[in-house]
């Protein structure tokens, strides 16, 4: 598994700086920044030793550009829900990992697994957790649940170092692009079946999540946009044909009277 660690908009360089430790301590080294602060002196202090993976930090305009490529995108939020929200809601934050639990479902893949790390005053906003796949909390306590961004990401980086130990064969995750093919080919499909229009959005979120807890590979992923394929084709063959079928009728009663 390739980790490829996101700092959405972060707002502090000594965050960035002390992040890029944490991966260096724990063995990862690819780092990118969506719109980051100015990165400057501070940062490079506070990486230390892990310069080298500061320098070679990438920097995109838009967090789409930053996740190309990647077979699968997690998400963190620290953000508590409660029972008053209402149900729609919780699509976007729920179900949710933990780190150890994301790191055991994560054994044995092969594939570029990107981690976005939010803003320190306020995370990942709804659309940015709409992109996610899977989502990841630590367990805080209730008192005091929100943690500095780079102490976040050294407890998310040692669970997830610990599945470089797998020792059972490797499965390749789906490509990016086929999942969002998938993802595109069933909204075609709702909208086909007159799906209503305001469920769509939230049942393609849903989709989406259930498709990264299934971790699905690149030849079930593939199989899945077949399905779709066919369903289409004959939902289309069927409107087709109804004209004809309906001439059939007419001629049916004309002869009978």
């Amino acid at each position: 598994m390739r980790l490829r660690v996101v700092l959405v908009e972060p707002l502090y360089e000594g965050n960035v700086g002390s992040v890029a430790r944490a991966m260096k301590n724990f063995g990862f080294r690819e780092l990118v920044l969506v719109n980051p602060c100015k990165i400057e002196d501070y940062a490079s202090a506070m990486a230390s030793h892990a310069r080298d993976v500061l320098q070679m930090a990438r920097s995109f305009a838009s967090l789409p550009e930053a996740l190309a490529g990647a077979n699968l995108v997690v998400g963190t939020t620290g953000k508590r829900l409660d029972e008053a929200q209402h149900h729609l809601r919780l699509h976007l934050r729920v179900p949710c990992f933990t780190p150890r639990d994301l790191a055991e479902k994560l054994k044995g893949k092969e594939g570029t697994v990107a981690l976005l790390l939010g803003r320190e005053d306020c995370g990942l906003n709804s659309q940015e957790l709409a992109l996610c796949d899977m989502l990841v909390s630590i367990p805080t306590s209730s008192e005091y649940p929100v943690m500095n961004l780079s102490h976040s990401a050294a407890v998310l980086f040692y669970e997830l170092s610990q599945t470089e130990d797998a020792e059972e064969g490797k499965v390749e995750m789906a490509s990016g692009e086929s999942l969002a093919l998938l993802q595109e080919k069933t909204g075609s499909l709702l909208a086909e079946v007159s799906y209503p229009l305001h469920k769509v959005d939230f049942t393609l979120l849903m989709l989406r999540r259930i498709l990264g807890r299934a971790e699905l590979t690149q030849r079930e992923a593939r199989t899945l946009l077949g399905l779709i394929k066919r369903i289409r084709w004959k939902i289309g063959r069927e409107r087709d044909e109804e004209p004809d079928l309906r001439e059939e009728n007419e001629m049916l009663e004309e002869s009978s009277s």
